[in-house]
């Protein structure tokens, strides 16, 4: 695909209360076609190992296949078995290749940085979250508000593949880590931490972040309706500022030369605003110029 060309559109919807037609959907037209399938859409159970549960994100890599992340827990509940995985659809027959739930090579799965102090939510008086001019926190119908305590969210590749980036979704800080260290299974956990680095303030709370070929990383800033972007010197600029990002979310970077970006209107959810749900359908997806591509490793 050239850079002149569109991309195709597809998204995912995470079924965290929402009633959608599908939990992956490729829009035509700008409407929501079930993708790859409509079957595939339509879960036997939360534990149904062949067909898609409830999606929390997407990905295309070089091969041109979409690899669906399916967190296999509606409404965050506890997961069971068969109903988190990674399923991989080729783009060019619009099928399932491989549906895993490991390490892709060996077969093996670990974990990395559990417990760690990068991936924490920070909360006042370190840090008041304001979204739309309130603070952002936990507004049940009945009793008093909380803080939102949400950690680690946003992540995202270096352009050399040498760093993963990440940051909690309530945090002025992203870090980065080493991927040679996530890889290697012989290296102490407590080491992994070690070689975590505090890449600064982020110029406020982020959910989602992303990175181009030019080696830019780009971060949503949904306290001020933004998504911002840090060049090589580790300067940060204002990409874009638009009334209409309401709580911007998921980023991609597609070959067509345009950063497309979410807006999931989350802070205006039932459980923040007393019980009422305030937000206006349908969500949108934005697109903006950015002259550059993804990152294809391979």
């Amino acid at each position: 695909m050239t850079r002149e060309e569109r991309p195709r559109p597809v998204v995912n919807f995470p079924k965290w209360g929402d009633e959608v037609p599908a939990t992956v959907v490729e829009l035509k037209g700008g409407h929501p076609v079930p993708f790859p399938s409509e079957e595939i859409n339509q879960p036997r159970g939360d534990d149904d190992p062949e067909r898609l549960v409830s999606v929390q994100s997407i990905v295309v890599d070089p091969a041109d296949r979409l690899w669906i992340l399916d967190t296999g827990s509606p409404m965050m509940q506890p997961v069971k078995r068969g109903g988190p995985k990674l399923v991989c659809v080729n783009l060019q027959t619009d099928t399932v290749a491989k549906t895993i739930v490991v390490d892709l090579e060996s077969g093996e799965a670990w974990r990395r940085l559990h417990d760690h102090p990068s991936t924490k939510a920070v909360t006042p008086p370190e840090l008041t979250p304001v979204v739309e001019g309130r603070v952002f926190a936990e507004r049940p119908a009945d009793g008093p508000a909380k803080p939102v305590t949400m950690g680690s969210d946003g992540i995202a590749i270096s352009a050399d593949g040498e760093g993963l980036w990440y940051c909690p979704r309530l945090s002025r800080r992203w870090y980065s880590v080493p991927t040679e260290a996530l890889r290697d299974r012989d290296l102490p956990d407590s080491r992994v931490g070690e070689l975590v680095r505090d890449e600064g303030d982020k110029g406020g709370a982020a959910d989602g972040l992303e990175t181009d070929d030019q080696g830019r990383f780009y971060s949503t800033n949904w306290s001020h309706n933004a998504v911002l972007r840090r060049l090589p010197d580790g300067t940060m600029e204002t990409l874009v500022h638009d009334p209409r990002l309401l709580w911007p979310d998921t980023m991609s970077v597609a070959t067509d030369g345009y950063l497309y970006v979410t807006a999931n209107q989350l802070h205006r959810q039932a459980k923040y605003q007393r019980g009422e749900d305030q937000r206006e359908y349908p969500y949108s997806l934005f697109r903006v110029r950015i002259d550059a591509g993804p990152v294809l490793l391979r």
